[in-house]
């Protein structure tokens, strides 16, 4: 046995299986020429962020339309970052928006052929491959403390070279293993280390799918890829699940292009055939004219829970995502506005390599649109839905009178270019809270009736009494508003401003003034849906006694 093959057994003495072993337990995927088989590999460190909903639905996206295979896989190797229960709740955001794995860990249970899906339940096969780099001399143990470490840095930053553990700031590299074994049997505290063989005054070619053809700065740094409490690094990790669950596309964002040589050169060693990549641009934020990294600490719409419980339509959110992900995907959108989102086909090379800005505004506007064009038992189904999570106080109304509710929302809603009133869930009981009597009461004893004070009490009740005694709730839209021109016209009120214009010294106002005083009574404001459509659902007895109300 040579000294290196001791040092293996010395460090893994319970680890027989071989590297081998793993391939034969993990065989290739059969699956169809081109299907894709990626995964989303968070770490269970809290909520979920739009970045990352953003990666995990192109990883979706990527799988369905290719046949292939779409993994989950926990990365909670990081025990000090790790928040209880965070894995869990990821999962359920992401089925919130129908991101469901094919394969991988679902919480309470795992399914698939290629797990464990954890990366703390993979010890197994993290040691098995560090054992052979160790006897192969491509890692070995590194003894340096905390301090020492902290000096190498301090002569580097003097001497303005590289930082890192690299050449012959990799000390422990230069160790026999003879020397290893001596220190690691007298209790010697150690991690294990890649030993790298490159160079950063060289190179490396590598293709990306988003961005092309780079050249990078080889790597040589002396990673380490076991830690002190037998955990692996991500470096590492991810190197090895890649490799023995399959993975043939690594989609993620462009902070990782900067450890893109380390894995690269990790592959080479270990004779394995990477993945091929596809580096994700950061979605960036627009602060004070500059742009930085939607950030968690200092942005809401960073957390997808801030859409959920706003009670943005969760398709609305992916649409955005979706223009952020594909440049053509705008255009398709306005030629196919009744279409399924999903029925868009990605392409790597129409994604953007700049840092697409997170624009809430457009996603407002998407939103409003998606909305828009439910029908009104969609639209209540997908609110109550919410509101059952979110919000008690519009689930009490849509479950008080559900008709009623209906009745509401589908104002001018099932048409050809129907009204957008509605940006998110959250908006819907202050927009319509007046048509409820008790809303209602609440409102005007709050809020006094603000008319425009070019016109007396006189003219306003003058107004109300004229209209009161004749509604024409039988009449269509078009008769209502015309009979309401002739009933105004003979109170000084101009059918419109045209017509004003020309008789300024008779008319008092235009119709529009006598609707406002009609709406602010009936609404408690100045602004609420079509007014006929308003009278329609209030009916006569709420018309009227609510017009009483004015002194």
């Amino acid at each position: 046995m040579t000294d290196n093959e001791r040092l293996a057994e010395l460090i893994f003495p319970n680890i027989k299986t071989t590297i081998e072993d793993l391939e034969k337990r993990y065989p290739k995927r059969n699956l169809p020429e081109g299907a894709i088989v990626d995964r989303f590999a968070p770490s269970p460190t809290g909520f979920l962020h739009s970045g990352s909903l953003f990666t995990a639905m192109i990883c979706d996206k990527f799988a369905r339309q290719t046949n292939g295979v779409f993994m989950l896989r926990l990365e909670d190797t990081d025990t000090k970052r790790e928040i209880e229960g965070s894995g869990e709740r990821l999962l359920n955001e992401l089925a919130l928006f129908d991101i469901i794995p094919t394969e991988g860990y679902y919480g309470s249970y795992e399914k698939g052929n290629y797990g464990p899906y954890k990366q703390s339940d993979r010890s197994e096969i993290y040691n098995t491959v560090i054992k052979e780099l160790v006897k192969r001399g491509d890692a070995y143990p590194c003894f340096l403390s905390e301090e020492e470490l902290n000096e190498i840095r301090k002569e580097q930053e003097s001497k303005k070279e590289n930082p890192g553990y690299y050449g012959k700031y990799a000390v422990c590299s230069f160790l026999t293993a003879k020397e290893a074994i001596e220190r690691i049997e007298r209790g010697d505290k150690y991690i294990v280390r890649f030993r790298s063989h490159g160079n950063h005054n060289n190179k490396i070619h590598v293709h990306d799918l988003i961005r092309g053809d780079l050249e990078l700065t080889e790597n040589d740094q002396h990673i380490v890829i076991l830690k002190s409490d037998g955990l692996p690094t991500y470096h590492f990790a991810h190197l090895c699940d890649d490799h023995f669950m399959g993975t043939t596309h690594v989609t993620r964002g462009e902070e990782w292009l900067s450890s893109l040589p380390i894995h690269i050169e990790l592959f080479e060693r270990l004779g394995w055939e990477p993945p091929k990549y596809a580096h994700l641009p950061v979605i960036m934020k627009l602060d004070e004219g500059k742009r930085r990294k939607l950030s968690k600490r200092l942005d809401k719409e960073a957390a997808v829970s801030f859409f959920l419980e706003s009670g943005y339509p969760k398709k609305a959110l992916l649409e955005y995502l979706f223009t952020l992900a594909n440049s053509n995907f705008e255009e398709w959108r306005l030629e196919n506005m009744d279409k399924d989102i999903y029925d868009f086909n990605f392409t790597f090379d129409k994604f953007s390599i700049d840092g697409a800005l997170f624009d809430i505004e457009k996603i407002n506007n998407i939103s409003k649109e998606r909305l828009s064009r439910l029908t009104k038992a969609e639209f209540t189904d997908l609110a109550l839905d919410y509101a059952k999570s979110y919000n008690k106080e519009l689930e009490s109304l849509i479950l008080r009178d559900r008709p009623y509710f209906e009745s509401i929302v589908n104002i001018e809603r099932e048409k050809e270019n129907p009204r957008k009133d509605y940006t998110k869930f959250e908006d819907v009981v202050p927009f319509i809270s007046f048509f409820y009597d008790d809303y209602y009461e609440n409102i005007i004893n709050t809020t006094p009736f603000e008319f425009n004070p070019k016109f007396t009490k006189e003219e306003i009740k003058e107004v109300l009494t004229a209209h009161m005694n004749n509604l024409g709730l039988d009449l269509t839209e078009e008769e209502w508003f015309n009979n309401l021109k002739s009933v105004m016209k003979p109170l000084g009120f101009a059918a419109n401003k045209k017509e004003m214009k020309e008789d300024p010294d008779f008319y008092k106002g235009t119709i529009g003034d006598a609707s406002e005083m009609i709406r602010i009574v009936l609404a408690g404001r100045k602004n609420s849906p079509n007014l006929y459509y308003v009278e329609q659902i209030l009916g006569k007895d709420r018309i009227i006694n609510r017009f009483k109300k004015v002194e």
